[in-house]
């Protein structure tokens, strides 16, 4: 066949097989009736002859083949995720999915994905590699693509002002539909990505905070562990009211629990460098973040604060780079592993590392494992396996909302498990130190509520679930600050709030934005 008529046949079968999300998602805002009908035909026509138009403008002699076969294989995977968990391929997916590590991949494998693979992208990719492809003259295919394009161009113009009064609409009060294109809008996403990751040069790190000095005149050294916690979202806190008991072991303790805390996104890759960054929600991007020194780097800039990072996720995306980082998601550091390493692993050995550095201030983070998804079953021991049935699958949408809810619940109790073993390590620091223990979440995670699962969802179209993250404090003794729990914070608050618990000065901090003043 000719390569026109390849193109045809695969923008054919990418509009009938490939994008259940983006009609499905349409249907509901555009009931399949009356005139919705005649529009939403009209939208099939518009989404078939743009990818016309994209694979004619892309393809030549030498890359038809090639392309089709990658957009055939990635666009089967992302159908699968956008149907399964309803999320979207957008540029911060992108970035999640390059910095995710092979085991929290494999969280995700699953036989739906593998039919998904094979149905969607393989055999398809067979037939298409074993056609044999047409080919007239250089002036012949010249002809042949330029009448292509400019016949799709004018399809669309005809679409477009025939029923410019909806799609006017569309595009405007719908927005985020067409994130569920495929493949076209994961393509626009790569190249976004790419757009956002890479520079003309190499990055040059702009220093801040080089003023930091602490003014504390107090010789007691300051003791604080900072939890980063994954996926922890604020409405399954007990403390917050939830009508299970996941925090049985904080409420004993004198916790200050921040009922109304906000993430700076929706995935880790995002919410943990931006957390820690001088940059709140709206001014934050990647770029800044890698270019811009963090609050760690304001901390060591006083040479006062000896600063240790610890994780048991994939990593500290960026944030520690510039000081001493331990990986626990692994035997070799992490003395306690079953079929996963445990957070409590990153206890051990603590006492030594503190005990190490008398009359020093200590900040020391931990980077939990905590509730990362979709196997909420395997972030906990059976110990903690008290809410049940549990979803022993990672096929969410094929287990019920209270298995998932469960597992979830119990997995949050070990955090909770987790969280008091902090506060009694810092115990037996209090009569020397100045002792706080700070959680906070990266971000939340939806369970099922309107068929969505995960994170990563744009945070404006993102549900609460995403965005409302658990967040406490602990102050031991000899330490008592000054907090309004009832007030509203966000993610944008910890740079300043970490500076301010070690009384450190410089002309970056802001007093007001400091949780604790």
């Amino acid at each position: 066949m000719t390569q026109t008529r390849l193109i045809l046949i695969t923008a054919l079968f990418f509009t009938l097989f490939s994008n259940y999300s983006f009609f499905s998602n349409v249907v509901e805002v555009y009931p399949f009736e009356g005139m919705n009908i005649v529009y939403l035909l009209s939208l099939t026509l518009l989404l078939f002859t743009f990818m016309v138009f994209l694979f004619t403008l892309l393809s030549s002699r030498y890359t038809i083949k090639p392309i089709v076969i990658l957009m055939l294989i990635v666009s089967s995977l992302t159908s699968y995720f956008m149907s399964s968990y309803h999320v979207v391929i957008d540029s911060d997916m992108i970035r999640n999915t390059v910095q995710t590590d092979l085991s929290e991949s494999l969280d995700l494998f699953d036989i739906n994905m593998v039919l998904y693979l094979l149905f969607l992208g393989i055999l398809p990719s067979i037939f298409v590699y074993r056609t044999t492809l047409q080919f007239g003259s250089f002036k012949v295919e010249s002809f042949r693509k330029i009448k292509t394009l400019l016949l799709s161009l004018l399809i669309i113009i005809i679409i477009l002002l025939s029923f410019s009064k909806f799609y006017t609409s569309f595009f405007r009060e719908h927005k985020p539909l067409r994130y569920y294109t495929n493949p076209t809008y994961w393509i626009y996403s790569i190249g976004d990505y790419i757009a956002k990751t890479l520079n003309s040069g190499e990055v040059v790190l702009k220093p801040i905070g080089l003023d930091a000095k602490i003014t504390d005149s107090n010789k007691e050294p300051k003791l604080v562990i900072m939890v980063v916690g994954e996926a922890g979202r604020a409405d399954h806190f007990s403390l917050n009211g939830y009508s299970r008991e996941t925090n049985p072991l904080l409420k004993k303790e004198n916790i200050i629990n921040l009922p109304y805390v906000n993430s700076c996104g929706t995935s880790t890759a995002h919410s943990v460098p931006c957390m820690f960054s001088v940059f709140d929600r709206d001014d934050y991007s990647y770029k800044k973040g890698i270019s811009t020194e963090n609050v760690l780097d304001v901390l060591h800039h006083t040479n006062q604060i000896e600063i240790l990072w610890r994780d048991n996720n994939s990593d500290s995306k960026g944030v520690a780079l510039r000081v001493p980082f331990e990986n626990y998601k692994t035997a070799k550091n992490n003395t306690i592993c079953d079929e996963e390493c445990r957070d409590e692993g990153m206890l051990v050995g603590l006492d030594n590392y503190i005990n190490k550095r008398k009359g020093k201030d200590i900040l020391i983070i931990l980077h939990q494992m905590g509730n990362h998804g979709p196997a909420y079953n395997r972030r906990y021991t059976k110990e903690f396996r008290k809410f049940t049935p549990v979803c022993q699958t990672n096929q969410l949408e094929e287990c019920s909302q209270e298995s998932i809810n469960n597992a979830y619940d119990n997995a949050l109790l070990y955090t909770d498990y987790f969280l008091s073993k902090v506060i009694h390590l810092l115990k037996k620091y209090t009569p020397t130190h100045k002792t706080t223990m700070l959680y906070m979440s990266d971000h939340g995670e939806s369970l099922g509520e309107h068929g969505i699962y995960l994170h990563g969802l744009p945070y404006f179209m993102a549900p609460e679930a995403q965005t409302h993250v658990g967040a406490m404090v602990w102050f031991g003794e000899n330490n008592k600050k000054s907090i309004d729990p009832s007030k509203k914070y966000s993610q944008d608050n910890l740079f300043h709030t970490l500076l301010g618990l070690f009384d450190v000065q410089t002309t970056v901090y802001k007093k007001e934005m400091d949780m604790f003043r």
